[in-house]
């Protein structure tokens, strides 16, 4: 059985690039243990509007919250996409920048699982979140969260939000969500965004993830069954879920707009879409197929 990097194509891309400091990779999540070894040298900038209020309040808040979601979840995402090369698993693209904007600080969970862990967050809240770290420079957006309750209102602002991240040229993958249901939310509907479903190890999608015309329309499946990770107590972390399988979409489009400086967003991420494992249904999406949207890449720029 291959592993989560081999099943979506992303060992043969992670060989040519660690990514660039250039490409700015915005984690919009929970707190992140930033003294975490694996973390060690990477780029990582903390914005100033999220939980903890700056960087000594955010490290200090982490280190209370050990073993707490916030921090669990945080630091797990963030060590999908930027942790060392040599940790296990390695980063997806350690050489990217990482502004970092925790959104949530406590121990919530979407599904109440242990193991199943979909975050949740104020619509307001996460729709700031969403501007500011554009505005301080995110080319792609990697959301694994939902939010948290609805609100015509609330979401109305995260619309405008993501309408801004898509004008700025941020491309932003979202996770679909974990409870099994067919439709859309406010972030899986958006034209823009990438929805991303968790498959498991045999490649098949998972029946925890939501599903829908616009998520099977332009989504995009990713590995989510006890994807290891960056734990808080010095031990790998292994969570289920699509806010599991979203780092490895956003992680491989920042390597591809690292390897291809001069291709558009628009081409970016159509290569993506393209290029799955597997025939787009109308509720299911394809599988990630990292090496091939290199390949559709290198073809349409000539490069």
């Amino acid at each position: 059985m291959t592993g989560p990097l081999d099943q979506v194509g992303l060992t043969s891309l992670m060989a040519r690039s660690a990514g660039r400091p250039e490409v700015a990779v915005g984690v919009v999540d929970g707190l992140v243990a930033l003294d975490h070894p694996g973390l060690a040298g990477g780029r990582l900038r903390l914005l100033p509007g999220g939980v903890g209020g700056g960087q000594r309040g955010h490290r200090a808040d982490c280190r209370r919250a050990d073993g707490d979601l916030s921090c669990r979840h945080g630091t797990f995402v963030a060590g999908l996409l930027g942790a060392r090369r040599t940790s296990e698993p390695p980063g997806i693209c350690p050489g990217c920048t990482f502004l970092l904007r925790p959104i949530f600080g406590g121990g919530r969970s979407a599904d109440g699982g242990a193991a199943r862990v979909a975050p949740a967050a104020w619509p307001e809240d996460l729709a700031a979140a969403i501007v500011e770290t554009v505005d301080a420079g995110a080319r792609v957006l990697n959301l694994s969260v939902a939010p948290e309750r609805p609100s015509s209102a609330g979401h109305r602002e995260l619309e405008w939000a993501l309408d801004h991240a898509a004008d700025r040229g941020a491309i932003t993958v979202v996770a679909a969500g974990n409870q099994g249901a067919i439709g859309s939310s406010v972030l899986t509907r958006h034209p823009w965004t990438v929805p991303v479903v968790a498959y498991d190890r045999l490649g098949r999608p998972m029946g925890l993830s939501n599903l829908g015309g616009s998520i099977g329309g332009r989504g995009v499946g990713a590995p989510g069954e006890a994807v290891a990770g960056l734990g808080t107590d010095g031990r790998p972390l292994a969570l289920t879920g699509t806010s599991a399988a979203a780092p490895f979409v956003a992680g491989t489009v920042a390597l591809l707009l690292s390897e291809f400086p001069a291709a558009s967003p628009a081409e970016v991420r159509s290569a993506v879409l393209r290029t799955g494992t597997g025939r787009r249904r109308t509720v299911v999406p394809p599988l990630l197929d990292a090496w091939a949207a290199y390949g559709a890449l290198r073809r349409a720029t000539g490069g």
